[in-house]
């Protein structure tokens, strides 16, 4: 039996680039250069709002603090 999925979301557009999901969890999330928002890696969008990644549960506490730690409150881990 394999490990267990998780979704992570990320509403991109609402996103202050301030970064702290990117120091918390650099192997999923990443600075956009050209306008400053995180991006999230392996995502994939969900309409024109959401980015959606399935992962591991082994990155699930370096994105539940990314998730905690955004003053924007805009990732969610289900």
């Amino acid at each position: 039996m394999g490990t267990k999925k998780i979704t992570l979301c990320h509403k991109r557009n609402d996103c202050i680039g301030c970064g702290s999901c990117a120091m918390l969890s650099p192997d999923r999330f990443s600075m956009n250069i050209q306008d400053g928002k995180a991006d999230m890696k392996d995502g994939q969008w969900h309409g024109d709002e959401f980015v959606v990644a399935k992962i591991d549960e082994d990155e699930y506490d370096l994105n539940k603090q990314a998730a905690a730690a955004c003053p924007v409150g805009i990732i969610r881990l289900d």
